[in-house]
């Protein structure tokens, strides 16, 4: 079985993480852990000039903050008996994610969700959304765990 796991920094793609090391896999599972540099050097150019030498030591410093992330992340999975492999790839992590699966023909892509309002979702975007609907295999969205206060009272019975 071939899995992507997507993450960043985020408790989300943590709990991604802690997903897939604790669940049981078929023998020869493969993990391709990938985390994308985001471009946005239309927005920052827009608004911080920005010479070509500061985007390309922006771009570099990223890309080292993600590939420590992704090599963590490859550390605990071989850690839990899994064989896994990183990729840092430049963009858009919805379309990056995507494009990965398809190109490797994974079975799976895990990812955490951000638990975002329905408002910043629509602002923002959403990569859970959109991987959930262009995915060319089936996406597991790891949820965050409900706060206690947010968790239904269990009623017990009196008597």
């Amino acid at each position: 079985m071939k899995i992507v796991l997507g993450i960043d920094n985020s408790n989300h793609a943590q709990r991604a993480l802690d997903f897939v090391c604790r669940s049981k896999w078929p023998e020869r599972t493969t993990v391709l852990v990938v985390s994308s540099v985001p471009l946005p050097v239309a927005v920052l150019t827009a608004t911080v000039p920005l010479t070509g030498l500061e985007v390309g030591v922006w771009l570099k410093e990223l890309t080292r903050l993600h590939t420590r992330w992704v090599e963590r992340a490859e550390k605990r999975l071989e850690e839990a008996g899994l064989k896994a492999r990183t990729m840092v790839p430049q963009g858009d992590p919805r379309h990056v994610l995507v494009d990965v699966a398809r190109k490797q023909k994974a079975d799976l892509i895990v990812i955490g969700a951000q638990g975002r309002s329905a408002v910043n979702r629509l602002l923002l975007g959403s990569v859970a959304t959109h991987v959930v609907s262009h995915a060319p295999c089936t996406v597991v969205v790891v949820k965050r765990e409900e706060s206690k206060s947010r968790r239904p009272r269990r009623r017990t019975a009196r008597g």
